[in-house]
């Protein structure tokens, strides 16, 4: 089959390399525009944009793939199925209806339950044991069309954001392949999503990495793994941002003459602080300004005591 692939970020890379594999000719890769990064302020192409150009193939890169011009570029390749995998970007019904197999997209939930922005988060967040990746194909709605197949994936005791990010890309890329060559064979079985089961997320932002140390100490440190690597959760420490990368949950103390937030013990070990519910013991740790570091790094550097409060 001809196809147009539409992505973004590492998940979507790994996806448009199996379909390079599966033999299908990709005629058109579109991404977003290139982001200036760092310092320097020099763009830089996404990981879809560098898949894509290491293969040879023709990159189209709007701000709105809805606009004329969009949509004009997509209907002189003839292409016979576009395939979506965390674009970024919502597609009119024109375009939906524009290939001869319609749109599909790779989403990462099980759906109906995550359909959104940040379903990979919002998994770990809700300490879920399990999440995956649905092929549907695309209608108006967001995450809403029939669902085409589907792959169960594990999460374990301390997935991380990033790393649950990696398994569902693999994920992912197996379920592609399949679904492509069920499609082309007129094999594949659409079943509609029951609503009932439905949930949403948000987009993350930055701001939502923010500590509330009121809340228990589980949820915290679900928050925390969640969020590494981006956006990081934060509090502050005399003034600073302190990003917290890992800690553990301690369960069965109460510190009771402290508020939430304080500093209840500090030790090579882990710097412990009260929580609504529980402590937490954190393990790594960045002050503003200097890299990740270990509690033992972070003591040797910082005058840290019983009592300080954070946030």
């Amino acid at each position: 089959m001809r196809i147009i692939f539409m992505g973004t970020p590492d998940f979507s890379a790994g996806i448009l390399k199996s379909v390079y594999e599966s033999g299908h000719e990709v005629v058109l890769v579109v991404t977003q525009p290139d982001k200036p990064k760092g310092r320097s302020g020099k763009p830089v192409f996404s990981p879809v944009k560098e898949c894509a150009l290491s293969h040879g193939t023709e990159v189209f890169q709007p701000v709105r793939i809805k606009q004329t011009d969009g949509v004009k570029k997509l209907s002189g390749y003839n292409a016979d199925i576009f395939v979506v995998a965390a674009f970024g970007q919502i597609l009119s019904k024109e375009i939906l209806e524009m290939p001869k197999f319609g749109c599909i997209n790779v989403h990462a939930s099980l759906l109906p339950k995550y359909r959104g922005a940040s379903p990979i988060q919002q998994a770990i967040i809700d300490g879920e044991k399990k999440t995956g990746v649905t092929i549907m194909q695309m209608d108006e709605g967001i995450d809403t069309g029939d669902i085409l197949m589907k792959k169960e994936v594990e999460i374990a005791d301390k997935e991380t954001g990033g790393s649950l990010f990696e398994k569902l890309s693999a994920a992912g890329s197996l379920l592609i392949t399949d679904a492509l060559k069920a499609i082309e064979d007129g094999t594949v079985r659409a079943e509609k999503q029951d609503e009932e089961k439905a949930s949403h997320v948000k987009q993350i932002k930055k701001s939502m990495g923010r500590i509330d140390f009121k809340k228990d100490a589980s949820s915290i440190e679900r928050l925390i793994r969640a969020f590494d690597p981006w956006p990081g959760t934060y509090t502050v420490f005399k003034g600073k941002n302190l990003k917290i990368w890992s800690a553990d949950v301690i369960e069965g103390e109460t510190y009771d003459n402290i508020p939430c937030g304080a500093i209840a013990d500090v030790s090579q070990n882990g710097i412990t602080v009260k929580c609504g519910n529980g402590a937490l013991n954190i393990k790594e740790l960045q002050i503003e300004g200097k890299r990740r570091m270990t509690v033992k790094e972070f003591l040797a550097g910082n005058n840290t005591e019983k009592g300080i409060l954070l946030g």
